[in-house]
């Protein structure tokens, strides 16, 4: 198959940010009494913009506690990426120059509103045609608007696009979106990428010629 764009999830797929989201939220919700672990934030957390997440954990809070612990989700993440605490992963830059230098359009679909500010930081921004987050949609993964959104401004069809995520409910909206969709498994949970049409363990074991097993 001949791809013409790729659409890439932040993190966990471009920047080691995972661990710093997990601390962030682990802090957040422990502080209002609320069980979180792992498992949980796989299945309720990654991947959703930061109300959503929210929702799915503080059940029974009102309004303006959720907003409050959102706010402070956000204090805690910023305050370890001023402190340095991002890691890009070591394949990120060479596959995205890669890309370009071989005319494929390319764009970021991340629930993160601190996408943009991410990418500038590591010297990518401008390889993007478009960077896609939840300040600019109206549902969050796992509804597809997201990826749709981002195929659109690069003016492409879902056909014409590859997902690259490595959360479940990113899974969910590309495949409800049509896009052939590569899971990108770091921490080998093969059941949470069952749906996904390919699954490697970084984007660096992407072949350049892009000869993707056909989508049944």
């Amino acid at each position: 198959m001949n791809f013409k764009g790729f659409i890439f999830d932040l993190d966990g797929v471009l920047v080691d940010s995972i661990p710093l989201h997990y601390d962030a939220w682990h802090k957040t919700f422990s502080g209002y009494g609320y069980a979180f672990d792992e498992f949980i934030y796989r299945e309720k957390v990654d991947g959703r913009p930061r109300m959503d997440a929210v929702r799915n954990i503080m059940i029974g809070a009102d309004e303006r506690q959720m907003n409050e612990a959102s706010d402070i989700k956000q204090r805690h993440y910023l305050d370890m990426l001023e402190a340095g605490h991002l890691t890009t992963f070591s394949t990120t830059i060479p596959f995205i120059k890669k890309l370009k230098k071989d005319g494929i359009l390319m764009a970021v679909a991340s629930s993160s509103i601190n996408a943009k500010a991410i990418l500038k930081s590591i010297g990518i921004l401008d390889d993007f045609i478009a960077v896609v987050t939840a300040d600019d949609i109206t549902y969050g993964k796992p509804h597809p608007e997201i990826f749709l959104t981002a195929a659109s401004q690069m003016g492409l069809a879902p056909s014409e696009c590859v997902v690259l995520e490595d959360a479940q409910s990113g899974i969910q909206a590309a495949k409800s979106g049509n896009f052939y969709c590569i899971g990108v498994d770091r921490h080998q949970n093969p059941n949470y990428f069952l749906n996904a049409d390919m699954v490697v363990k970084d984007i660096g074991d992407l072949n350049f010629e892009f000869t993707f097993p056909t989508a049944s």
